[in-house]
């Protein structure tokens, strides 16, 4: 499968500074988005701290197979699902460590999500509430449940209205992150991929300003990766920018 992709960060209209981060490990065909959170700038050290775990764990366990991993194996997961999983398992750990380490970073964390492509399938692993969607056929599907306390409220009153959703005062609380407990729950899942499928992962600063219909739009009509991102991050300034706006786009095809 050949992959083309492209991605930007930006510190929206709102914030002094950006603690999103996003990266790839391209020996691995993994791309990562994080978002931090925490005082003075401490949020900005948690998203990047997580993405260099994660690229740090993949490089040691690629020169040595044979390495003790620092988690056991789920045995109802595939290995590639285990090796992310464990990846995100232990950024989590060294960003809590840190934090209660040391006073400058107490309280910070960050959300991630990423997408491993191997084969003819997608592995999309996440924590918290960055999201990653596919746009196939010109449809776009969100394929990441948000950990927050809107989606479990949504669970516990499946019957909510869209006005009663825009309304819930609680609607950024999320309700898992990296950093906050010692250990995390992972979710993954694997996606069969089709030639031609695109898949975007972002931080709330986009999906919290722009529809998934104008992703979907602006994705379909963009003539390139790179103008897509840049049209997406465009879009969510132009809605209010009230927090950091990073995207990162990759399109699977056929080799």
């Amino acid at each position: 499968m050949k992959i083309r992709y492209a991605a930007k960060t930006d510190v929206g209209m709102k914030r002094t500074h950006n603690e999103d981060y996003f990266s790839l490990v391209e020996d691995e065909q993994l791309f990562i988005v994080a978002d931090g959170m925490g005082g003075h700038a401490s949020g900005e050290v948690a998203s990047k701290m997580a993405a260099e775990t994660i690229g740090e764990f993949y490089q040691r366990t690629r020169e040595d197979e044979e390495v003790t991993w620092p988690y056991k194996m789920d045995r109802s997961l595939s290995y590639v699902e285990n090796r992310l999983v464990c990846a995100v398992k232990l950024a989590n750990l060294r960003i809590f460590e840190t934090s209660c380490r040391d006073i400058r970073y107490k309280g910070m964390g960050t959300t991630i999500v990423g997408c491993l492509v191997a084969g003819d399938k997608a592995y999309i692993g996440h924590v918290g509430d960055s999201r990653a969607y596919r746009v196939r056929e010109g449809r776009i599907e969100q394929l990441t449940r948000d950990h927050s306390l809107l989606e479990d409220y949504k669970e516990a009153k499946p019957d909510m209205t869209e006005e009663e959703e825009r309304n819930f005062p609680h609607k950024n609380v999320i309700t898992r992150a990296l950093g906050m407990r010692e250990t995390v729950q992972v979710d993954i899942r694997a996606h069969q991929i089709k030639s031609g499928d695109v898949f975007l992962l972002c931080s709330d600063g986009l999906s919290g300003m722009v529809t998934d219909d104008q992703m979907a739009q602006i994705a379909n009509n963009a003539k390139s990766l790179e103008r897509a991102v840049a049209e997406l991050v465009d879009a969510a300034n132009r809605a209010g920018g009230t927090d950091n706006i990073t995207i990162l786009m990759l399109q699977c095809v056929s080799a």
